[in-house]
């Protein structure tokens, strides 16, 4: 056994010693909550983390590095099961790549699923033309045929399918999130049976990777799966308590935990899709990125913040389900028991529903109604007892205070020690207030917005919807995370689409078609930052516009590269775009085109010269090639 392996075991040995004295790792979490994230990072006794060791290429050492108990052998890794990784995973695996997807929570699908937001947000002018991938389209109509199951107090018998229930007016397709998360079981067995030995684990976190001798090539991923004790256990759904146990190296009383190794295939190529949400892999290595909105003198956009805050990342959201259902009080009685950090009063003053009625006519309730009984006309109709409607409301549980910044910035990561041993570089106490001003929200509603005949009740417990306890979803959505910098292309040292090259009137925009992957369009859609005393927040506060100001958006090849490293490609919402770009190619169909063409570009590189890199496809003029292969496989590369 290895002396790191020696580490990992005295480790566990001493945590079952803290077990017996009723000291385990979550009352530990408790404990140390209030400290900040950078304190769960700290080894026993309290002393300073280590600094990280790194190789002599700049990337960080694992330490302690343990020896794997599973070794899984893959062509491709994608690294987060969110939307965009689902859609790479597919494509690649329809591609004939031995593939493998590993997510952090217990729900493939992101957004549509352990996200929380199953309520497809489309442009309007996409829609109207026609103008998606013909994958999205089989994937959504592999949604609107999955049964729904559902508590029986909604009245909706078994067996009923999601085109039966689906009335909403934000587009044209909200669903029970369970449904989504069949839908993307069936699309990824299905794809798997062209790539039979590809496979797929929820409940496990990237811990780091390793290079290869000369730093420009990732060779293997390290992971750790956590399985609960438990058969029956449901998370409890404060996922600030949860965060730190869901990615440690050591086991739990609810957890039992195994160490895996994802490498190439002897001989094979291999290559890695970072698709999480907030850049993991890209901020734990340290890859070149920005967080945060840049200034105006950094990227000349019209826009611009006048001064760069890596602090200030779009509004996340914990969203959850109302049900119009008289539950005899009991959610507001479970509310009741809230203590949260911020009291009553302040969060209150943040919520409002902006004008929009409650039930009648374009309503709040039909905005994102994940079951209407009567299938009545979502925005001139009224909803019916039993409905359920999904609430993601930016002026309600959308949590943009920067006291303090959910994702840590480079300063505060490199502090945390979390480059040898991470911990998903979120900061637990903004997790706790954005769940915290989520739950006051529901309370409000339920207090403010009820009429008679009209009650509302929180979904949770043993109802919940959203496979948590709490009724929360598992994981917030996340609007926006670390984006990478790209290679020098199309005039830039550091490639990064601008405001200037998808903003109708404005000048000095770019045209992506020599180099297209994919196309998405929609507004710019900014969920602001605040910090607690309205000090400036170094926001693009004058950036949203409305989508028939946003021309087609391409995304080109460059986007998708990172810097140093050869064999990454990225998968969703950390492409190469600044802060302003990021806030029309993040929703649900940015996402999985961006994720489908990454999976797409392994594909047809596997099926060339195995050495041929992403960043050498445009220099070796094999742009048309891959663009032709593209089209082929149903991805869209024209308005």
């Amino acid at each position: 056994m290895s002396k790191a392996s020696r580490g990992i075991r005295a480790a566990q040995r001493r945590l079952s010693q803290k077990r017996a004295l009723g000291l385990g790792i979550l009352s530990l979490l408790s404990f140390v909550a209030g400290a900040g994230f950078a304190a769960l990072s700290q080894p026993e006794g309290g002393s300073p983390p280590e600094l990280p060791r790194f190789t002599a290429h700049g990337w960080p050492l694992l330490d302690p590095l343990p020896q794997p108990e599973e070794i899984w052998e893959c062509e491709l890794v994608v690294v987060g099961g969110s939307l965009g990784g689902v859609a790479a995973a597919g494509q690649a695996m329809r591609g004939g790549v031995q593939t493998c997807l590993i997510e952090l929570t217990p729900w493939l699908g992101g957004q549509i699923t352990s996200q929380g937001v199953s309520a497809l947000d489309e442009s309007l002018l996409m829609r109207q033309r026609g103008n998606f991938s013909r994958h999205w389209l089989e994937f959504k109509a592999l949604i609107e045929s999955q049964p729904v199951h559902l508590p029986s107090w909604t009245g909706i018998p078994p067996g009923t399918r999601v085109a039966e229930i689906n009335s909403c007016w934000i587009g044209s397709l909200c669903f029970p999130p369970q449904a989504g998360l069949q839908a993307v079981d069936t699309w990824l067995r299905q794809a798997a049976q062209h790539a039979p030995q590809s496979r797929w684990a929820t409940q496990t976190a990237f811990k780091g990777a390793t290079f290869s001798a000369d730093g420009s090539r990732i060779e293997s991923i390290y992971a750790v799966q956590r399985q609960p004790r438990d058969p029956n256990f449901v998370p409890p759904g404060r996922l600030w308590r949860e965060l730190v146990s869901w990615y440690s190296w050591q086991e739990t009383e609810v957890f039992a935990k195994r160490v895996l190794r994802l490498q190439a295939p002897p001989g094979r190529p291999f290559f890695v899709i970072d698709a999480t949400d907030t850049g993991e892999l890209v901020g734990w290595a340290g890859i070149p990125y920005r967080l945060g909105s840049e200034g105006r003198d950094l990227t000349g956009e019209p826009n611009a913040a006048p001064a760069s805050n890596p602090e200030c990342t779009q509004a996340f959201t914990f969203p959850f389900v109302l049900a119009i259902r008289d539950d005899g009080g009991r959610s507001r009685a479970e509310l009741a028991q809230l203590q949260p950090g911020y009291s009553r009063a302040e969060h209150r003053r943040q919520f409002d529903l902006e004008g929009f009625p409650t039930f009648s006519g374009r309503s709040f309730f039909n905005y994102r109604r994940l079951v209407s009984k009567g299938r009545t006309d979502p925005f001139y109709g009224t909803p019916l007892p039993g409905d359920l409607t999904l609430v993601n409301w930016n002026r309600g549980n959308d949590w943009g205070l920067m006291n303090p910044p959910l994702i840590l910035t480079e300063e505060r990561l490199v502090a945390s020690g979390q480059r040898h041993n991470w911990l998903g570089g979120l900061d637990v106490s903004a997790l706790k207030d954005g769940e915290n001003h989520a739950l006051l929200f529901a309370e409000w509603l339920m207090e403010t917005q009820s009429r008679p005949g009209y009650p509302l009740s929180l979904v949770f417990a043993e109802d919940s919807l959203l496979g948590t306890r709490s009724g929360l979803s598992l994981y917030p959505y996340i609007r926006e995370g670390r984006r990478i910098l790209g290679r020098a292309a199309y005039g830039q040292a550091e490639f990064m689409m601008l405001e200037q090259d998808i903003r109708v009137g404005a000048s000095g925009g770019r045209d992506f078609r020599p180099t297209v992957v994919g196309i998405t369009h929609y507004a710019i859609d900014m969920h602001g930052c605040r910090y607690r005393n309205w000090e400036p927040s170094r926001s693009a506060s004058s950036a949203p516009v409305s989508e028939f100001s946003v021309r087609p958006i391409l995304i080109p090849l460059e986007a998708l590269i990172p810097q140093k490293v050869d064999n990454l490609l990225i998968g969703g919402k950390g492409i190469a775009v600044s802060h302003i770009v990021n806030a029309a190619t993040r929703t649900h169909y940015g996402e999985w085109t961006i994720g489908s063409a990454a999976g797409l570009i392994v594909a047809w590189l596997r099926s060339q010269d195995p050495s041929l890199t992403p960043a050498q496809i445009v220099p070796q003029g094999k742009m048309a090639d891959l663009q032709r292969y593209l089209i082929s496989r149903g991805q869209r590369l024209h308005w």
